[in-house]
């Protein structure tokens, strides 16, 4: 009878646990909770206002609540990121330019998949500066300068050259040199560019450091709204884990909602990630934060690029924006 009663006080401490682990959501180290694919994530991230919300959601816990631990590798140009991409050494990159993304799906590098959009263009928060005693005065001046960009043929030039375009000014008489953000302030004051096209943080840093004057408002008409850049990963990626990916798109979206309603939510991470001074953080003009994946609105950089002779044919979207089955 006592053996009886001792049998029967295991069985339900068994029960119990097994109760537990499963209310926990347990899994193997392979898998995540929420019946996850996985739970580890690599992304990589430029040190841009672009990329906030993957900041946002790691510091509100939206990531854990979603069953994921994300870890974030910081990367100065995020076409650097794309060989580790492609590898699978990072899962998907934070604000990657949709330019230089959009082509390598084109010239088969990758098969893109969007998880979410990062950042559309406002009005100066990407602009074209120069050193206060320069004599270029207005965007006419830009031809046959040095300007900074990022990138070769990425979007600050696709950007840049539309605004030039309406400006009565040829784009092609302005020569584009790839320096990365982060070294365009330096390579300004040592004279070894005429003007930087640079992008918040690093804009409000260079003109409180170096007083750099503004001579174009990268986020002006005709493009002013136009989607800028992205949280991007593989279709092998999105595949092989589409509920992984369903979950990462969900918690940055929330993010993305934080980030639009709330500036101090921004501020508060900026400092961390994009190195800058707190003071810096609170007077940077913000991009728009997209809340959602819009065909209608990416369709814009498709056709600016089309038209600009960067992407031979349009790409089929439905199968690049990453929608999650039900």
């Amino acid at each position: 009878m006592r053996q009886s009663r001792r049998l029967l006080a295991l069985v339900s401490a068994l029960a119990l646990v097994t109760s537990l682990a499963a209310g926990c959501g347990g899994s193997d180290d392979s898998g995540g909770g929420n019946g996850l694919e996985k739970k580890d994530m690599k992304v990589a991230s430029l040190p841009l206002v672009d990329g906030a919300a993957l900041y946002i959601a790691q510091k509100q816990g939206l990531f854990k609540a979603e069953g994921l631990n994300v870890k974030i590798v910081p990367v100065a140009q995020s076409i650097k990121a794309l060989p580790a991409l492609k590898n699978g050494e990072v899962d998907a990159i934070a604000g990657a330019n949709y330019v230089s993304f959009l082509q390598a799906n084109e010239q088969g590098a990758i098969k893109l998949s969007v998880l979410a959009e990062a950042a559309t263009l406002t009005s100066n928060m990407m602009n074209v500066v120069v050193m206060p005693n320069s004599k270029i005065k207005t965007a006419k001046d830009l031809e046959g300068k040095k300007v900074a960009v990022n990138i070769l043929n990425n979007i600050q030039g696709l950007t840049l050259d539309s605004i030039l375009k309406a400006n009565n000014v040829d784009p092609k008489k302005v020569n584009y040199v790839a320096v990365p953000f982060p070294q365009m302030a330096a390579a300004l004051q040592k004279g070894q560019v005429d003007a930087i096209h640079t992008v918040e943080p690093f804009l409000s840093d260079t003109e409180k450091k170096l007083g750099a004057r503004v001579v174009v408002d990268g986020g002006s008409e005709p493009v002013t709204g136009m989607p800028i850049s992205g949280f991007v990963s593989t279709q092998e990626f999105t595949k092989k884990n589409p509920k992984t990916a369903a979950a990462f798109q969900r918690a940055i979206i929330k993010a993305q909602k934080i980030a639009s309603q709330d500036r101090k939510r921004v501020e508060e991470v900026l400092p961390g990630y994009a190195k800058i001074d707190p003071q810096v953080a609170s007077v940077i003009t913000l991009p728009g934060y997209p809340t959602s994946l819009s065909t209608t609105r990416m369709q814009q950089i498709v056709d600016l690029m089309t038209s600009a002779g960067l992407l031979k044919q349009k790409p089929d979207l439905k199968s690049i924006l990453f929608q999650p089955t039900s």
